[in-house]
């Protein structure tokens, strides 16, 4: 397989950074049918220009593109919902059988504010919720 892009020392727009990322999967499929990345510690020409063309990729989405972070739910959070959903409550029934104000409950829901320990013992005793999970994650 032929390399290319030896001259490009940084990707400054969006058709040579697709150009690049087409070479980039074609050796990578290149090198990886052929056994060429089996061993992690494995130097070879292939796992160099990867590496290469691979940081080449990463700096043009760091410096042009916006990607917003993953975010995800927490099991504690996840498990909250569920049992919402299975008493059929809503947020502010949920929040009253809590003994706490709705909007602690919502920024609870959107991990924007911390479970205490007051209310972890809630959660055990009035929505069943584990407390190995309540542990882990409040």
């Amino acid at each position: 397989m032929e390399f290319q892009f030896e001259n490009i020392e940084i990707i400054k727009d969006v058709k040579t950074f697709d150009s690049v990322r087409v070479y980039f999967e074609g050796i990578l499929s290149f090198a990886t049918t052929q056994g060429l990345l089996k061993h992690p510690d494995g130097d070879n020409e292939y796992s160099r220009e990867l590496g290469r063309i691979g940081h080449l990729l990463a700096q043009y989405e760091s410096d042009y593109q916006n990607f917003e972070p993953l975010r995800f739910k927490s099991p504690l959070i996840l498990s909250i919902e569920k049992q919402m959903k299975e008493k059929a409550l809503n947020q502010r029934q949920t929040a009253f059988l809590l003994d706490i104000k709705e909007n602690t409950l919502s920024q609870i829901l959107t991990g924007k504010r911390h479970v205490s320990m007051k209310l972890a013992k809630r959660l055990y005793t009035t929505l069943k919720i584990d407390p190995k999970l309540i542990i882990e994650f409040a």
